[in-house]
């Protein structure tokens, strides 16, 4: 061992230094390939409200909420227009909601997901899921919910507020 001959289960300095630095080159290059990732996307406003009639159930405010991640979007809702008769137990509740992209053609965002809504309280829904582009511009044109099997349809009577959802 006097003559630079080590023993095969030491490592020399020198490997300890090249695995380390191996290691630290690697940590950089998946750093610098996150840094380069697309961003998720990002939607402004990112609240609105609305009015919508919803016939003999009801008229009222509406407030949405979206969110976006590339080109998967989301959006809750809550409204005072369609009030729970009943409790309604989580993920009780079908909607889909209409908006039209740039004052033409209509994009749908569905689901079936809910909080438990009591009684007498205002029907909150989503997340509701959709596929936007970069660009698309929507606005709330109608709501459909269905809960038991009754089937609400609501018309949109004002403009979205502040404006529509801008999607990157």
């Amino acid at each position: 061992m006097r003559h630079g001959i080590r023993s095969l289960g030491t490592p020399s300095r020198g490997k300890k230094r090249v695995g380390l630095s191996a290691a630290l080159g690697a940590g950089i290059a998946a750093a610098g390939v996150l840094a380069l990732a697309p961003a998720a996307g990002a939607v402004t406003p990112t609240t609105a409200t609305i009015d919508f009639d919803c016939g003999s159930f009801g008229s009222g405010n509406a407030t949405l909420t979206a969110s976006q991640n590339g080109t998967a979007a989301t959006i809750e809702l809550s409204t005072s227009a369609i009030t729970a008769p009943i409790d309604v137990g989580a993920g009780s509740v079908n909607s889909t909601l209409s908006l039209t992209n740039h004052g033409s053609g209509a994009v749908q965002f569905t689901g079936s997901s809910n909080p438990t809504i009591p009684a007498g309280s205002a029907v909150s829904t989503g997340p509701l899921t959709g596929t936007v582009a970069a660009g698309d511009s929507l606005e709330a044109t109608s709501l459909t919910v269905v809960v038991f099997g009754v089937t609400a349809t609501c018309t949109a009577t004002t403009t979205q507020a502040p404006g529509p959802f801008v999607f990157d």
